[in-house]
Formats: structure tokens, sequence, C-alpha cells
């Protein structure tokens, strides 16, 4: 079992009667990319602000390489955080803005100039030592606020929903970039989002959390193909969710209600008695692949409301010749359904 590093145990922080956080817990080992994944409200910028020092807990502790730091102040915990609005000085220039925390650390004018090109170095930015925030792209400002972070040479680099001001090709970019500096500087990353694929596409353990708790931790492929309950799968990429009686078989005893991703269902070649009947409502081509919109057909051919999603390669569905209102047979195989047990909470969160 991998060693934590940081360590959240059993971490709380109420507002009155209002809980943002209920006991939580997570381990994070050594220089590990950690997403905390969860929709708008759920907790996981207040426990980011804690980590920094900027949030006090309630209750519980915060443990990073043996040292409790739950009580220390910002400037004791050697942790660096990027906000998501860059808080970039707008009277500083690039340069200055990455001398400004290292200004902190006491060190000789020379070793802070070389911190300042060096970061300035690992994000391509050497160029624009002179220029003023607003004389930056949003991409630029955001790899000059990475960068002064990244020079404090923390212990633990917090990131709160750094990408979602940019445009989505720049987003793409710098995920990648900010994934490559967390690799080649060995850092402990911890990424606040609410962007399934930015926490799908970088992070090495994904912390999905809902209503101030930790609802399912594992890396990407285990929330993605084997979520915990309903509210896990419905969030982290799409998916059809259907009553077990819906099937001619009952899948999963004491399971009532299925799901499977759209990739995984299955268009047959020809009518089958095995199938199940479905009519295409619509068709978006998304490139390399169509997502297609069926209606779901009971055993009497009549539409019963139900809308089904299935993703198929663009040259499939062309060789198929698919087009609205066309009548098709599916197939959902077996090892990709999920079941999960229907519970009221369940159905509420589904809404």
């Amino acid at each position: 079992m991998t060693q934590s590093y940081l360590s959240i145990q059993g971490v709380s922080k109420r507002f009155g009667l209002f809980a943002a956080l209920e006991h939580v817990s997570i381990e994070i080992a050594k220089n590990e990319f950690v997403c905390l994944l969860g929709p708008s409200g759920c907790g996981k910028t207040t426990l980011l602000r804690m980590l920094a020092g900027l949030e006090q807990p309630t209750t519980g502790r915060m443990i990073v390489n043996g040292r409790e730091i739950t009580s220390l102040p910002p400037a004791k915990r050697n942790i660096a955080m990027m906000f998501q609005s860059y808080a970039l000085f707008p009277n500083l220039t690039a340069a200055e803005n990455i001398t400004f925390g290292l200004q902190e650390k006491k060190l000789s004018k020379k070793e802070i100039a070389a911190k300042v090109e060096e970061a300035l170095d690992m994000v391509d930015l050497s160029h624009a030592a002179a220029k003023y925030p607003a004389q930056l792209s949003g991409g630029q400002q955001q790899r000059i606020a990475l960068a002064r972070a990244i020079a404090l040479s923390p212990e633990v680099l917090l990131l709160d929903e750094p990408l979602s001001a940019l445009d989505a090709k720049v987003r793409q970019k710098l995920r990648r970039e900010i994934r490559r500096l967390h690799e080649q500087y060995g850092m402990t990353t911890v990424m606040v989002t609410h962007d399934q694929d930015e926490a799908l596409t970088m992070a090495d353990k994904i912390v999905v959390m809902n209503h101030g708790e930790v609802v399912q931790v594992g890396t990407p492929e285990e929330v993605y193909n084997a979520p915990a309950n309903p509210f896990v799968a419905d969030f982290i990429g799409a998916i059809n969710f259907f009553e077990n009686s819906r099937l001619d078989h009952h899948f999963a005893d004491k399971k009532d209600l299925l799901a499977i991703r759209p990739e995984h269902v299955q268009i047959l070649e020809h009518e089958s008695e095995c199938g199940i009947p479905a009519i295409i409502s619509e068709l978006e081509f998304r490139g390399a692949f169509y997502r297609i919109f069926l209606q779901w057909q009971d055993e009497n051919g009549q539409d019963n409301g139900e809308l089904l999603t299935l993703d198929l390669l663009a040259a499939h569905a062309r060789r198929l010749g698919l087009s609205r209102g066309k009548k098709v047979w599916l197939e959902f195989p077996l090892e990709n359904l999920l079941a999960f047990e229907q519970t009221a909470a369940a159905a509420k969160e589904r809404g």
C-alpha cells in the first residue's frame, strides 16, 4: 500500500447550521495528482481553502509529510495555491509577479532572479517577462500564475478550477502543460474542478464529492467504469439508465436500476428477435462519431417516452445508412451493464 503524504482525516466545516463538509477523509500519496470533482456547492473549494489555511475546519485534522498543518497559518504550510481568477497584480510585470512570492522566502536577489528566470522558462514565457497582465492573453496569465506557484517549491500545489476561464482549445493545451509540469517537478497536486474531462485526462486519482461528502475515490478508469452509485455514473460521462424490468431476463438480483454507457450500446446489422427495438429520433455529428438519440419501444411497438443514447463511429453510422425515423435493433452486452439498487435519494439525484 502506498504511504500517505497528504492526509485529510475526518474534516468537517460548518457555517452556522449549514454543513459545507461532513467527515471528509482522503489519503494522497507523494507526487500524486488528485482531482476533487463534483457539482457547484459540493464543498470541494472549501476543502481546498482549508488545505491552504484560508479556512479553518470545524473538526478534523490535516497532515502533510508527517507534520500536522490544521492550525498553521498559510505562510507556515509550504503549500502554494493558484486561484481561479489567477490573482495577478495588475501593476506588476510577469517577472515581478513571480518575484513577489519569492521575496517572502528570504532568498538573495541572485537566487530570486535565477528562480524567476527558471519559472518563466518552464512555461515558455521568458519573452513576456516585462509585460503586464493586461498585455497577456488568458492562457498566458494562467501560465504566469502557475509559474508563480511552482517557483515557491511547495510541498503541495493547490489548483482551484485553473482552466475554467479559458476557451476550449487553450484549455486542452494547458491540461497537458499542467500535467507535464506536475511530473517534471514531482509535486503533490490537488486540483478542484467540476469538469469531468479535466479530471479524467489529468488525474491519477479522482475524489468525487456531493453535498459535502466524498462519494467515491478511485482512478479515472475505476470511477468511469465502476461508479459507486447512480450519482457518480450520471456525473461522469454520458449514461443511459433504465429499470431492470426492461430486460427479458433480470440482471443482478436485488438490483432494480441498470445503466449502460452510450459507447457500449450495440446496434445490430439486421432485425433480431433478441434485439431491443428503437426508433432514431436524432443524430448529432461529433466528428469521429455520431451521438444517436433513440426512442425506446415497448413490446407492442409503441414509444414509451424513454430516450436512449448511443455513440457510433461515423464511418459505421454511414455504412448502416442511419437516419432520423429509422427503426433499429439494439443489444446491451452483459459485461458492460452496470447495476444499482434504486433508492428514493438516487432517483432524486438523477432528477
